[in-house]
């Protein structure tokens, strides 16, 4: 199959379907090749987003091009998430931006409601999601065409319908690509494993969902990977925004 088809366009509705023959390498370089500097990859620093850093710098190599890659900082990661940018930025030969909350907003929420303003209630908890993660992630696609996410139906109750390929309606109808949207915890640690991949040292430590400081924990043994994400509230509610309703 020609991955750069040019028969196959960002909004076809049976996208997913027409590139179900690639594996997940064949999902980025498809994405390289397609979108190119317009492509941007949205790093969260847990293992799946390490695991695609790697092969989008293999793809990017392959195809002499320069996606984009970003995180977004939100003033609480943990100091592991810092060290692990810091170590992604030594091993590959990709720039990693880092868009950060608006300080007006922040300070506003500071002012009237305090920095744990996110223990109060959903709605609260979601309006500093909001500020930290979901205005930045709108500054960072500004320019995007597509947008590549580390998300897996294994990962819980609000991401099970997740497909590979979609079109992304909440910002301008760009193409969002999830590589490993099919891939169990066990098939996505084997291919980590294969390629020797760099590995939050909080993943080791209990940590299989990795945000920030204050609303992440440490999971017992068969707990679900993301109960350790916002633990106060129901699993049904368990997503800070960026990716919409369901994972989408």
């Amino acid at each position: 199959m020609n991955i750069s088809s040019s028969n196959i366009t960002d909004n076809h509705p049976d996208i997913d379907r027409e590139l179900s023959p690639l594996d997940a390498a064949g999902a980025v370089r498809w994405a390289v090749e397609r979108h190119g500097t317009r492509l941007a990859l949205a790093l969260s620093l847990g293992i799946e987003d390490t695991l695609l850093i790697d092969l989008l710098a293999e793809a990017a190599r392959a195809a002499q091009v320069r996606p984009r890659v970003f995180t977004l900082d939100t003033g609480r990661l943990p100091a592991e998430s810092y060290e692990l940018l810091e170590r992604l930025r030594s091993r590959y030969a990709l720039d990693i931006e880092v868009f950060v909350p608006a300080a007006p907003a922040l300070e506003a929420l500071y002012r009237h409601k305090g920095p744990l303003s996110f223990f109060n209630s959903i709605e609260d908890r979601k309006e500093c999601c909001a500020i930290r993660k979901v205005e930045p992630l709108g500054r960072a696609l500004r320019d995007a065409s597509a947008w590549m996410v580390g998300l897996r139906r294994a990962q819980g109750p609000t991401r099970v319908a997740i497909e590979r390929f979609v079109t992304d309606e909440e910002h301008g109808g760009i193409l969002k690509i999830s590589p490993l949207a099919h891939f169990s915890d066990e098939e996505m640690w084997a291919l980590a494993k294969a390629r020797d991949v760099l590995v939050h040292p909080l993943h080791g430590r209990g940590y299989p969902s990795i945000g920030c400081a204050p609303c992440t924990r440490a999971v017992a043994p068969g707990e679900p990977s993301r109960a350790g994400r916002w633990w106060w509230e129901d699993p049904e509610h368990k997503e800070c925004g960026i990716h919409g309703k369901g994972g989408r």
